[in-house]
């Protein structure tokens, strides 16, 4: 297993980040939260999680142990494969899915695309006491970003993307979303990359 991977960032691409290890670029697959803290040129560390398939090696990476641990423990229910591991992470901290499940809270878990209430239950029966107790202190719902500058379009839409969306899809939900956000800035363009993910996500999930 590769638990983590340390070294410059050669690039931030749509689906991913890649990192440059003793001279070989690692493709690692990360949640939009994640690259958002990513600059090309700039080293990083990223906690990762290695998965294997009968064609395909992928990477996957995390800004802390919390987040990769919570990524695998997410696995392990019934229909939760490592892409809807990932939109849960990138729409939910992980002490936000340990207060949802400890608490059965089936609407914060079916917020995330691709869990409906049949799936949500799952989750709460197969995953109860296994992701560890919330922290005492509240927290955020959303995942947490830095905010991504006048760059929070490209970053929220690399996301979409490497989530599945196609591009034209990934634009119309940003352009959708915009005018709200740009409303609650405090600044012009100062962002909060999860909360923008969160909100294009939500008018993708609409039927």
């Amino acid at each position: 297993m590769i638990a983590h991977v340390s070294g410059c960032v050669a690039a931030v691409a749509p689906d991913g980040a890649v990192i440059e290890v003793g001279g070989v670029g690692l493709l690692v697959q990360c949640t939009p939260g994640t690259l958002a803290s990513l600059r090309a040129g700039e080293r990083a560390r990223l906690a990762t999680s290695l998965v294997v398939r009968e064609d395909a090696l992928t990477l996957y990476g995390f800004g802390t142990d919390d987040e990769r641990n919570t990524f695998e423990l997410l696995q392990t229910a019934t229909g939760v494969g490592p892409r809807l591991a990932q939109a849960m992470l990138a729409v939910l901290t992980p002490d936000a899915l340990r207060r949802a499940v400890a608490t059965e809270d089936l609407a914060t878990l079916t917020s995330v695309p691709g869990i409906g209430r049949k799936g949500a239950q799952r989750i709460v029966l197969e995953l109860a006491g296994r992701l560890g107790a919330p922290a005492d202190v509240g927290v955020p719902v959303t995942a947490q970003a830095s905010a991504a500058g006048p760059q929070w379009q490209e970053q929220v839409r690399a996301g979409l993307v490497s989530l599945g969306w196609q591009g034209r899809e990934a634009d119309q939900a940003i352009a959708a979303v915009e005018p709200d956000l740009a409303a609650v800035s405090e600044e012009p363009g100062d962002v909060d990359v999860a909360v923008a993910l969160r909100a294009a996500l939500r008018v993708l999930g609409r039927p």
